[in-house]
This record gives C-alpha cells, sequence and structure tokens, in this order.
C-alpha cells in the first residue's frame, strides 16, 4: 500500500492533536445540552471514534450511510441515502461527523433535510466546492489532491492507514 502513496499529508500525531482540539472545542460548546453525533459512513467512522473519546460530555451517537460518488473517484451528483439514523433526533443538538466536506453535495443535502444542524469535518476541501455550506468545525484545510487513510478510501482501500496521505495519480486515474 505505501508503494501506492505520493507523500503522507498529515501525521498519526498531527491528526491526534487537532481530534484532541476539536473535543474540547465541542464539549464546550454543548455543554449542557443533548448532544448526537451523527457519523457519514464510513469515512467518517475513524475520525468519529477517535472524537468521541474525546468529549467530555455526554453524548449519543449515530450513523448515516449516503453516496454520491458510488464507485468512482468523482462526485456523481446524485445523493443517495443507504441507511437512515436509527436514534431519535428531534430536540436534540446534532452534530454531523464528516471525513471530508469536497464538493458540499451530501452536507447540503442533509442540511435541506433536517431542521437544525451544526457540522464538524476533519477535512475541509474548498477547491472542489459546488455548493456553499457553513462548517462549524474543522480539522484541516487540505489541497486538492485525491487523499487516502484515516477512514478515506479508494475502492475501498487504504481506510487503515493511521495517516492522510495523497494517492498517486496513476492509481485512481488522475481525479481528485
Amino acid at each position: 500500500m505505501r508503494s501506492d502513496i505520493e507523500q503522507v499529508l498529515l501525521t498519526e500525531e498531527q491528526i491526534a492533536v487537532r481530534v484532541r482540539e476539536l473535543g474540547k472545542e465541542i464539549s464546550r460548546d454543548y455543554a449542557g445540552k443533548d448532544l448526537v453525533l451523527v457519523g457519514i459512513l464510513r469515512g467518517a467512522v475513524v475520525f468519529l471514534a477517535d472524537l468521541y473519546r474525546q468529549i467530555s460530555i455526554p453524548a449519543g451517537m449515530d450513523f448515516v450511510a449516503i453516496s454520491s460518488y458510488g464507485k468512482e473517484a468523482l462526485s456523481s451528483g446524485v445523493v443517495r441515502i443507504l441507511k437512515d439514523l436509527d436514534e431519535v433526533v428531534e430536540s436534540r443538538h446534532v452534530l454531523l461527523v464528516e471525513d471530508i466536506v469536497d464538493s458540499g453535495l451530501t452536507l447540503q443535502y442533509l442540511m435541506d433535510n433536517v431542521a437544525s444542524l451544526r457540522v464538524c469535518t476533519l477535512l475541509d476541501k474548498p477547491s472542489r466546492r459546488q455548493v456553499p455550506v457553513e462548517l462549524d468545525y474543522v480539522g484541516f484545510q487540505v489541497p486538492d489532491e485525491f487523499l487516502v487513510g484515516y477512514g478515506l478510501d479508494y475502492s475501498q482501500r487504504y481506510r487503515n492507514l493511521p495517516y492522510i496521505a495523497v494517492l498517486k495519480r496513476d492509481i485512481y486515474g488522475g481525479h481528485s
């Protein structure tokens, strides 16, 4: 797998420090509130697990599976719900946890279909934004590269890398 990596963009240590900082911010901002973190499957699982352990207040957790990519490297623009929430979120404070926000299409779909929502993303790729979205907590702003690791994948591979890296262009065909 390492031979497929162009460069390591964010080390395991950099990610851990920033996730701790985000956990403290979220704990402070939601103190005394009924918080539920909603992770977007599958990419956000690793980030959500680490972030959840850094939050010092009581909080629930649930997942949704939404896809605008399928098996492609580029978003199709069509958002499909593959798994809905199991938790009741009415009258709760929902913090959506994303691995990366690039086009903004999945996020816009969710925001258009709930009453109130705040967003925490580990990675923000504003250069790819197709629709304006407001992000409340951002771990890192990243360049327009195809990233893998720490939950991010290409064809279901590389999620298990403990760092975030740029995938070599010849592996995925050159589209970020």
